[in-house]
Formats: C-alpha cells, sequence, structure tokens
C-alpha cells in the first residue's frame, strides 16, 4: 500500500479568529478562510486554529473541522469530557449545519436533494471520488436564494447561483463534491472544478462559509443556535 505524502503549504494567514461565545465548557468560533482547523504533520502547517486557541485556552480540542478554504463556525471543546459529550451529538447527527455557497451558473431547480456516496481514492488524493461501491453514505440539501450575474474584467457577465447547503452526513469535502456532481462547482474550488479561467481574474477564497450550527449544551442542555453572517 502506497504511502500519501501531503505536500500542501498553507499560506500565511493574518486574519484574526473571532470568537463569538465562551463559558468553562466550550467556545463558538468564527474561522477565517485560508487558516487550517488543526496543524499538518509538516512543520510549516503550524499555524491553525487549534494552534491558536490553545495558547489562550489550554486543554482545549476541536471537535470538528472546517476545510482550509472554508471560514464560519466551530465549536470548540474546552475538555476531555465536553468533547466526548459534543462528539456524540455529532455522531448522532443531532447536530445541524447550514452553509453558505456561491455556485457557478445557475441551477435549475430551486431546491433539492444530493444523494451520492463518497469515498477515498489514493489516486485522487487529496481529492475524494463519487463512487457507489466503495463510498460512504453522503446525503445533502440546497436551496437558491439568488440567481445572479457577477460583471468581470472582460465584460462577460458571470452567471452565480447563491445556495444555502445543509448536510445529513459529514464525510470529507462532501458539499464540494456534492456540488461539482450537480454540474455547478463551488466558485473558488481549487479541487473540484470552481476556478475561473486561466488570464481571468481570480477569486481570493473558495466561497462556502458555515453559516449556521445547532445543537444542545453539553452540561446545560440548552439549545444553541450560532450564526454567522456570510462575508460574500
Amino acid at each position: 500500500m502506497s504511502t500519501i505524502i501531503d505536500t500542501f503549504i498553507a499560506p500565511p494567514c493574518h486574519d484574526q479568529i473571532e470568537i463569538l461565545y465562551q463559558d468553562e465548557h466550550l467556545l463558538l468560533v468564527n474561522k477565517p478562510s485560508g487558516l487550517l482547523s488543526l496543524s499538518g504533520k509538516n512543520p510549516q502547517n503550524l499555524d491553525s486554529v487549534h494552534y491558536r486557541l490553545v495558547q489562550q485556552f489550554p486543554g482545549c480540542t476541536l471537535v470538528h473541522r472546517l476545510d482550509f478554504g472554508t471560514s464560519g463556525l466551530l465549536v470548540i471543546a474546552r475538555n476531555k469530557a465536553i468533547n466526548a459529550a459534543l462528539c456524540q451529538q455529532f455522531s448522532q447527527r443531532t447536530v445541524t449545519k447550514v452553509y453558505s455557497a456561491l455556485l457557478c451558473g445557475h441551477l435549475e431547480k430551486d431546491e433539492g436533494i444530493i444523494d451520492a456516496a463518497i469515498a477515498k481514492d489514493p489516486a485522487l488524493f487529496p481529492r475524494m471520488a463519487i463512487c457507489a461501491v466503495s463510498g460512504k453514505p453522503a446525503r445533502s440539501r440546497y436551496q437558491v436564494t439568488e440567481r445572479f450575474y457577477q460583471p468581470r474584467v472582460n465584460g462577460n457577465a458571470l452567471p452565480l447561483t447563491r445556495v444555502q447547503l445543509a448536510p445529513e452526513t459529514g464525510r470529507t469535502h462532501q458539499l464540494r463534491i456534492h456540488c461539482q456532481h450537480l454540474g455547478h462547482p463551488i466558485l473558488g474550488c481549487d479541487l473540484y472544478g470552481g476556478l475561473l479561467p486561466p488570464g481571468t481574474e481570480q477569486t481570493p477564497r473558495l466561497m462556502l462559509h458555515a453559516s449556521e450550527l445547532n445543537f444542545r449544551h453539553p452540561v446545560s442542555g440548552e439549545p444553541i443556535a450560532a450564526r454567522s453572517a456570510s462575508p460574500f
């Protein structure tokens, strides 16, 4: 079995992590785009959400992650017991998440469900693959909120669709590969076809933002409905 080597080197991220809520048990933060959730094995990828927060909150751990290019809501546990309790909510799928995204082109339907199993394929690393045979079940819902044309330098307007995406499972790259499967990749996605053609102005980031996170506080049992407005 061949060893997969990750050669990705993250450029410096000068944006700060915004702390939206904190108590003695957990933190709710807004992760900037262009920052790793966890530090990589490569020492050049030391900077991350966890690396920064553990300086201020020793013992804190990430309950879930967001891709490097994705911004938005993350819940952070401040001790192992809270981490275990929150992880149980994620594994039981009682946590609901909503993402805001800009997709290339105009979607025909106003809403729908993408049901397509996702598999790891070492030959495609770091990309994932849609595979009905060896993939794990993956399901996402989408709802169109706006269709518009973005003016461009070359004079040709770019058709875009603003959507809300709700993943019902939590596979790696799920929303990015599901949108590609729809035929409308997320704008700025370098892995699944959302980059603009060479010679045109480049999108500065992946247009995917974790905008809603709903779960129960692991100690009080109170419902928490976290919201973070999309920056694009």
